[in-house]
């Protein structure tokens, strides 16, 4: 019976290897759309300060149409003014014009700000380009490395449960059917010893009996309260496990 428990030792450490490469393949695909997020919110950064170049331009050439059709507004009231010859209507126009004039005014203080914000949006953009570049770099050379850490588990996984199955074939079915149930329940702690008088899974103090018979070593035990399968050594009697 201690050869199978040796057996049963042998295909736990061979499961438990696989379940840590099967958590670190588990966790790549996270980290590459982590970092492609970053990328991406890099890149959206730089549209969003390129948007904002594009609407100030957009602004800026909109009060340049407006100045034209002030000072068109101007001539025409200037070519009546010439015609007229109403003081009336003359005075009119006259203060039409200077109303024409004063709207240029504001329209061109308009004009100043909007100039003054386009350019510390052009600075942004310059500051937005640079990190989005900086970004797709170091993000393409981060994939690269965990597209190669990848590749390297996914080879280790395949050569562990490779091995896995030969080593499986070793224990009899009834008792590699009652392990892989426990694994499944109960994780990667299966067979376990017994440490200071208790169960090396849960710690619940056994019973006389379970140890006795766990050191006869003529049959599977298992824990009463767990249901793991227990196992004794020298070592654990020297470190009091009874």
């Amino acid at each position: 019976m201690q050869e199978i428990i040796e057996k049963l030792l042998i295909l736990q450490d061979r499961d438990r290897k696989i379940l840590r490469v099967t958590q670190e393949l588990a966790h790549i695909g996270p980290e590459r759309e982590t970092l492609r997020a970053n990328a991406i919110a890099t890149q959206n950064q730089l549209e969003a300060a390129r948007t904002r170049v594009k609407h100030l331009e957009s602004e800026r050439k909109q009060l340049e149409l407006e100045v034209e059709t002030k000072k068109a507004q101007i001539e025409k009231y200037a070519n009546q003014q010439l015609q007229t010859r109403k003081n009336e209507e003359y005075k009119a126009l006259a203060h039409e014009i200077e109303t024409c004039k004063a709207d240029i005014t504001k329209i061109e203080d308009k004009e100043i700000v909007l100039m003054e914000q386009t350019e510390v949006a052009q600075k942004e953009v310059a500051r937005a380009k640079q990190e989005a570049a900086a970004a797709k770099k170091l993000v393409e050379e981060q994939i690269g490395l965990l597209n190669e850490r990848e590749a390297n588990f996914k080879k280790d996984l395949a050569e562990l449960q490779s091995g896995r199955t030969e080593i499986a074939a070793g224990v009899d079915e009834s008792t590699r059917n009652r392990y892989e149930r426990i694994f499944k329940s109960k994780g990667e702690n299966v067979v376990v010893g017994i440490e200071h008088s208790a169960c090396g899974g849960c710690h619940m103090k056994l019973p006389a009996q379970t140890i006795i018979r766990c050191k006869s070593a003529s049959e599977i035990i298992t824990c009463s309260n767990c249901g793991r399968i227990l196992y004794f050594s020298r070592d654990m009697d020297l470190a009091g496990g009874d």
